[in-house]
């Protein structure tokens, strides 16, 4: 990937890749893979706590009970990003830390951790970017439907209510939900996350009342914050390649954007869901849970639009020869897919360098989803909120992290983002995936995006060399030279 010459000829520039002084650079987190205290000061099981001891659900049996211990070390986490010259810090709040039955008032020691995390954040000159929800239902409400029923949508917009009366003086950057597929088609589909549970219909219905969800969340943010509060959401569109020109495989690309990207961007950037998608799983579900009003209360105005990206899609229509690798999804094979009405569409690996995870290294489908959203959503600013790659990493015997693959990797999706600001996308941050190695859902503790190791038995944290390439990036706004392979 090359910019174009700065004096407008064809040819590479060989000026380095500058951003905007103003660019917010962070990282993420998300509080069930790095807070701990599960039991402590008033939490309940949410849906993880209780999917995680499901033998089998996850990799060895691991779970989040101390995960990074981070409820505890809040401060040297702080500490760490500041050190990092981090200008940003997105991290999600438990649900069931706040209020444990996901119903009636909040737990004001729960509500104290955010606003003591805040509070550091501020102090030492790091946004918060705070989400609302990264999959920690608590476990109540799961036990009286999950998402798939209707009243799950109207407690999130209580629940909303009432992180926003306790931070709203503190906090100018709202998310309400993180990649709501993963929780729709995850969770209820494949059932490969949790709750578990595999009933195609069940996931399109969690779809919606997701919407609804986020819809409502937001109405009751704006009435509750500040007017220079700035909203948004945290999607993880799929950037999907057609295998082949042919009418099938161009279908089954159809299929999966319905129902990965589609699916959520319809009803809350244009107050539809598309044609095509209805026909597709009409043989699931009759849609008769959408009701009137709805889709009003899913399409509201938005400051931000927050992509998460990885790795590409590559599919295809079913065909003998791979039928075996039917109803695979973008994190392994599953008994039960999670793409209702795509049964017939075939998920191949793309060519080239993977990651530890297996995924597929295209940074061009950053740059693709970047413009994408940026004329479908004109005017409403755009962030980078989960970039990253999990590397089979290791200390050497000084103790120092040598992690070249993921300062590549990270360079290339950088150089992908500049690609999409100079082609006229108004991207205004980029927040890393992860800071810390952290409980990686049903892959447990096996595999580390971050760039701080963490030992989990000694909670010790040593930032690697990609965090030392990271905040060169932050300090200077220059891309550095990434390390040859």
């Amino acid at each position: 990937m090359t910019d174009p010459a700065a004096d407008g000829s064809s040819g590479p520039s060989t000026a380095p890749v500058s951003f905007p002084a103003d660019f917010l650079w962070g990282t993420s987190t998300a509080a069930y893979q790095i807070e701990g205290a599960a039991q402590e000061d008033g939490r309940t099981p949410s849906i993880w706590d209780t999917f995680a001891r499901q033998p089998g659900a996850v990799f060895e049996g691991h779970n989040g009970d101390t995960a990074c211990d981070h409820y505890h070390r809040y401060p040297q986490d702080v500490d760490l990003m500041a050190g990092l010259g981090m200008g940003g810090y997105r991290f999600s709040v438990s649900w069931p830390r706040v209020q444990p039955t996901g119903r009636g008032p909040a737990v004001q020691k729960g509500l104290d951790f955010y606003r003591s995390l805040v509070d550091e954040l501020l102090e030492k000159n790091v946004t918060p970017l705070l989400t609302l929800y990264h999959w920690d239902l608590p476990q109540e409400l799961e036990d009286a439907g999950g998402w798939p029923e209707r009243d799950t949508a109207y407690r999130f917009a209580e629940y909303a209510q009432l992180v926003a009366d306790a931070l709203g003086d503190r906090v100018s950057m709202w998310t309400t939900l993180n990649e709501p597929w993963c929780s729709a088609f995850l969770g209820y589909g494949s059932g490969v996350h949790a709750p578990g549970r595999t009933d195609p219909a069940a996931a399109l219905r969690a779809a919606h009342h997701l919407n609804l969800g986020h819809g409502l969340a937001t109405q009751r943010l704006r009435a509750a914050l500040p007017e220079d509060a700035r909203l948004s959401v945290s999607l993880n569109p799929a950037y999907v390649l057609a295998r082949t020109d042919s009418e099938a495989d161009r279908d089954a690309a159809r299929r999966i954007d319905a129902l990965a990207t589609r699916v959520f961007s319809g009803p809350m950037l244009h107050g539809r869901y598309d044609d095509d998608l209805i026909a597709d799983t009409r043989r699931i579900t009759d849609w008769s849970h959408v009701r009137d009003g709805d889709l009003a209360d899913i399409h509201q105005p938005l400051d931000g639009l927050c992509v998460n990206y990885y790795t590409p899609s590559l599919v295809s229509g079913v065909t003998a020869e791979d039928a075996e690798v039917e109803r695979r999804d973008g994190h392994g094979a599953s008994a039960h897919s999670p793409w209702p009405g795509a049964d017939r569409v075939a998920f191949h690996q793309s060519p080239g360098e993977q990651t530890a995870m297996g995924w597929s290294i295209d940074p061009t489908g950053l740059t693709e989803l970047l413009l994408r959203f940026s004329r479908e959503a004109p005017g409403v600013a755009l962030y980078v909120t989960e970039n990253g790659a999990a590397y089979d990493d290791k200390p050497d015997a000084d103790g120092r992290v040598d992690d070249p693959e993921r300062t590549r990797y990270l360079h290339q999706h950088l150089t992908a983002v500049h690609e999409a600001m100079a082609a006229g996308a108004d991207v205004r941050g980029y927040f890393l995936w992860s800071l810390l190695d952290n409980f990686e859902w049903a892959y447990g503790y096996s595999k580390r995006f971050g760039i701080v190791r963490v030992d989990y038995e000694t909670q010790a944290r040593v930032p690697k060399a990609s965090a030392e390439w990271y905040a060169e990036l932050a300090r200077t706004g220059r891309l550095p030279e990434a390390p040859r392979p």
